[in-house]
């Protein structure tokens, strides 16, 4: 067993005996505190969700828009896929509340709500004790990040959840199998069902998000620590493998989706090369490990800017001592939480993407992790400093502490409010309204990602209007030639409008003026322009939004 200081061991073993042996259930004044920080958070998910359609945004949610139409209409993704994500979010486009889009962003909040619960819940089991867990789950479910994803249609929330979802079988095999990081065997058998569990939870992982692939090596080494016999025991190993392999299962929606020709289905997985390549990432191959050794401190550098705004640097220090405690008291949850910290930290500042930001949540809740661990250790510091001079207020201190720290993660949730509120935000709306009103019939817009998907596929309105990306997924540049190339092209069919993603109008006058082509204004607001040939056209053309 991990060597540990004997009162921080005696609290935490009575604490986790209070669950009365029922596994994943504690006590149940625990389990409402975690309802309750559960429920919290998904109060405040919904006071600030996407109440529609959402517009196109290169940096902040470049992809939300195509997610949404894709899981109502039940399409295939960009890479790597997400198939489990597509077919969990469809389901809550029955649901009677608002519409199709609204019902796509609350898919988000309640994977977020439940991640929140499950992190409380694998926060409890690392150290016994409710009101750290507490303060951990809400310090991650009010960060920034993570809450900007729990108001509009993506992926992270539910890969969040996935992730608690392993950690907290892991550690619940632990506990089960007869002890914190015991190694005598005792209590295996009744706990082998949590590790079949986690295999389960590790296939159901990867098939919604590849970056959660590094829980597989981090469970073996988890496990390995803590009871390295069950990696030897064959038939065990055998029903493992079988019970992830099943969970990958949601990757067959992908080619037999594809087949059914759905719409917008650009990657096309019907074949096994272009099955292999979507599920793998391949085109994006170029965008990882992209930064050499002298470029990572800068890359660092906005890493810790990035960190500063989910937490504060008194949470960070208490993830320190998280860090300490759990060096002392739990070697193996150090090594598996450390693991994974270095592991996605590593591949998020090497990989090149606008939108980077999302990519660094895992590490979030890690750290979240840690700050539970921390929180412990200092509740039990701060009552042993009071137990030397009244043996009365020993409890009192510990719980004292404890409350300070529960109180303290929601400090900064006034700015982070305003800062991620989306619940007046209708651009993507106004601007499928601004097309319906200043389009032709029978007209070609020029678009990227936005909400005029949603408007042909989703309401089904002004069937005559051809719509044209002029990239393939993953493949979008705020500047280039393909704009007036395509332009040019479609000209030849009628009249052409261009709707420009924010910010990239005058980036891209220049390439019109060199095919001979002219930019006029239809509706300066959404960026939307009509396209002319220069020769014969006697208007002066308006080259600026």
């Amino acid at each position: 067993m991990d060597a540990a200081p004997r009162q921080n061991r005696q609290k935490a073993e009575k604490a986790k005996k209070s669950g009365g042996g029922l596994g994943w259930v504690p006590s149940l004044l625990s389990l409402l505190t975690g309802l309750l920080v559960s429920l919290i958070s998904l109060f405040v998910y919904l006071r600030t969700l996407a109440p529609t359609v959402l517009h196109y945004a290169p940096k902040a949610f470049p992809d939300s828009v195509l997610l949404q139409v894709k899981a109502y209409v039940l399409s295939i993704p960009n890479p790597t896929g997400y198939p489990t994500y597509i077919l969990l979010a469809h389901l809550f486009t029955y649901l009677p509340l608002g519409d199709p889009a609204f019902r796509v962003n609350l898919a988000s909040a309640v994977f977020a709500a439940l991640a929140v619960f499950t992190l409380f819940m694998a926060c409890r089991k690392l150290v016994g004790w409710t009101l750290p867990a507490a303060a951990a789950a809400l310090l991650f479910g009010l960060s920034q990040a993570f809450w900007s994803q729990a108001i509009i249609t993506e992926v992270y929330t539910l890969n969040a959840l996935t992730i608690a979802l392993v950690l907290l079988a892991l550690f619940t095999w632990r506990e089960r199998r007869g002890g914190t990081g015991g190694a005598d065997g005792s209590g295996g058998a009744n706990g082998d069902r949590y590790l079949l569990l986690t295999a389960f939870l590790l296939g159901l992982a990867v098939t919604n998000h590849m970056t959660s692939a590094l829980l597989i090596p981090a469970a073996f080494l988890f496990v390995w620590i803590v009871d390295r016999s069950r990696l030897k025991d064959l038939p065990l190993v055998l029903k493992g493998a079988g019970l992830f392999l099943l969970a990958l299962t949601p990757y067959i929606y992908l080619p037999v989706r594809a087949r059914m020709d759905p719409p917008l289905n650009e990657t096309d997985p019907s074949t096994p090369g272009s099955f292999l390549s979507l599920v793998t990432g391949a085109n994006f191959d170029s965008r990882m490990l992209a930064f050499g050794p002298l470029e990572l401190p800068g890359r660092l550098s906005m890493y810790l800017e990035l960190l500063l705004q989910q937490f504060s640097p008194v949470f960070l220090v208490v993830a320190a001592v998280g860090v300490g405690y759990l060096a002392a008291a739990d070697r193996a949850a150090l090594a598996l939480l450390g693991f994974l910290y270095a592991g996605w930290l590593f591949y998020a500042l090497e990989y090149r993407i606008a939108d980077i930001y999302p990519y660094f949540i895992p590490t979030y809740l890690v750290i979240s992790l840690l700050v539970c661990a921390g929180a412990f250790a200092l509740m039990d510091l701060g009552a042993w400093l009071v137990g030397r001079y009244s043996a009365r207020g020993e409890r009192p201190a510990f719980y004292a502490v404890a409350g300070l720290l529960v109180a303290a993660s929601f400090l900064g949730v006034r700015g982070t409010y305003a800062a991620v509120d989306l619940s007046g935000d209708y651009r993507g709306q106004e601007t499928i309204e601004s097309v319906e009103e200043a389009v032709l019939p029978d007209s070609t817009v020029l678009h990227s990602g936005s909400s005029l998907w949603y408007l042909r596929e989703v309401e089904q309105t002004r069937p005559s209007l051809s719509l044209v990306d002029p990239f393939e997924a993953g493949e979008w540049e705020s500047a280039t030639g393909l704009w007036a190339e395509r332009a040019n092209y479609y000209l030849d069919k009628g009249p052409v409008y261009v709707l420009f993603p924010p910010g990239t109008v005058q980036k891209n006058v220049s390439y019109f003026e060199e095919a001979g082509l002219s930019l006029f204004l239809a509706d300066e607001k959404q960026n939307l322009y009509r396209v002319e040939r220069q020769e014969g056209y006697e208007e002066m053309p308006l080259t600026s939004p």
